[in-house]
């Protein structure tokens, strides 16, 4: 193709190119755009040409705007721009985040008669990374311990426990209804103890049948049973130096409940089809939503078991009885679950929270979550409301009384809520309030200080 051929076409080549070019004069003077640059900018029809580039506002120019002397711009000092991220102004007001790159122009002579510019917009990559940031802030939660939200003087106290129990090596049974967090606490001892670096190995024993589960934990030698064509190392084996969580203990078969007695006793399994011991050195923590007591009584539960496991017992409260970590909760799921949508949902309504605060929640926090992953379906407006949770929940009668309760999402809120709590609890008495929340009566009295808290006026002591 002929040299003058390029010529005529290239008006048709630069219209074809997705990112904006832009072509200044030595004195920064617009004198041509493409159309990809005024859809990036928002000046169409010309809009742009023989204007000043300044008109952009591009925040890399802003260093030299202000000097005096030949080189009035960064590209004219240094030549060039090579990838360059910035922000520019759009006709509107509002600003787009682009990748830019320029180069100088010059004459035949090797004068210098202007610069020519690219910009790509870059910002759904911008967003891509403030939305991958806003996951990580929400992963770093302050108001999170291992992953367990709460601020309530119940979380408080379990914190505190979990923190203590973490550094022994005495087996844990963790006690609570379905879905309250058992596994949570289960993964947060394992990462506050000594064993932290070493496996961490889960098992859902009313996942499995007697025969699956038994192999499922001690293995199994080639053979041991139709199908066994090799031999397999059982979870025990792989939880060799960390700890082992048995989930739904008491659903374990009396069988299997032997075994698992000889291994707390004598730290060795068998394999399935194996008579030769092979020593383990694992922690065993377990966790059941049932009344193991009344399995001992009935038979289903062997009691040597039972007192072997319940060395250091872990309770659980159920949601209804820390009413006041609900806001905290619902805040948190409302977060993720907008950063996991994209839902441009602005928040959750006044009444819908009380609705929330005031239902009893049989499922626990796994409720309260599956809860907003309906509402975020549900609601098509800006805020959350009662009609936008499942019908059982905003239908439902609250079988108890309405308590008053904060409704802030505010951190400092809801600590200053509790305070006030412990304290009407201890009759205004801070050592007795100190102890209700687990901490000194120095922290007692700061907290009242930092939160103006009078105990004539906010507790009636």
């Amino acid at each position: 193709m002929l040299k003058q051929n390029l010529n005529t076409y290239w008006k048709t080549v630069v219209e074809t190119i997705q990112d904006g070019i832009m072509i200044v004069d030595k004195g920064g003077t617009i004198v041509s755009v493409n159309s990809a640059l005024e859809q990036i900018t928002g000046y169409k029809d010309g809009g742009l040409v023989g204007r000043p580039c300044t008109v952009l506002n591009c925040d890399l120019c802003e260093l030299n705007r202000h000097k005096t002397g030949e080189h009035w711009c960064k590209l004219f000092e240094l030549g060039g721009l090579k990838r360059r991220q910035c922000v520019v102004q759009r006709r509107d007001g509002s600003f787009v985040h682009v990748l830019k790159n320029a180069a100088l122009l010059r004459d035949d002579k090797g004068e210098i008669i202007g610069a020519v510019e690219t910009l790509t917009d870059i910002t759904e990559i911008i967003e891509k990374d403030y939305q991958i940031e806003a996951y990580r802030r929400e992963l770093r939660s302050e108001d999170g311990f291992h992953g367990i939200l709460g601020t309530s003087a119940e979380m408080r106290k379990l914190f505190d426990l979990i923190e203590n129990v973490a550094i022994s090596d005495a087996p844990v049974l963790i006690l609570g209804e379905s879905g309250s967090g058992k596994e949570l606490v289960a993964k947060a001892i394992h990462e506050i103890g000594p064993r932290k670096d070493k496996p961490y190995v889960k098992v859902n024993c009313a996942a499995l049948n007697e025969s699956l589960l038994e192999s499922e934990l001690f293995g199994h030698v080639k053979g041991a049973f139709t199908g066994a064509y090799r031999s397999r190392q059982g979870r025990f084996e792989a939880a060799h130096g960390g700890d082992i969580f048995l989930d739904e203990i008491g659903d374990l078969p009396l069988s299997t409940q032997v075994k698992l007695l000889r291994v707390l006793e004598e730290k060795v399994i068998e394999r399935v089809g194996d008579n030769r011991p092979i020593p383990v050195d694992v922690r065993i923590i377990t966790a059941t939503n049932r009344d193991l007591q009344e399995l001992v009584n009935k038979g289903t539960f062997r009691e040597d078991l039972f007192f072997r496991i319940n060395v250091i017992p872990i309770h659980l409260p159920p949601l209804r009885e820390r009413r006041e970590d609900i806001p905290l909760l619902a805040e948190a799921f409302f977060r993720r679950i907008k950063l996991k949508t994209g839902k441009d949902i602005k928040g959750i309504a006044e009444e819908a929270m009380a609705l929330l605060v005031n239902y009893p929640w049989p499922g626990n926090v796994r409720e309260l979550k599956s809860a907003f992953e309906y509402a975020f379906v549900a609601c098509q407006g800006p805020f959350i409301q009662p009609y936008h949770f499942p019908p059982h929940i905003y239908k439902q009668e609250i079988p108890f009384k309405k308590k008053e309760v904060r409704l802030s999402l505010n951190k400092e809120e809801l600590k200053k809520q509790e305070l006030i709590n412990a304290l009407e609890q201890a009759g205004g008495n801070q050592s007795e309030a100190a102890r209700i929340l687990g901490v000194s009566r120095v922290t007692v009295w700061n907290r009242m200080k930092r939160y103006g808290i009078n105990l004539r006026r906010n507790v009636g002591a």
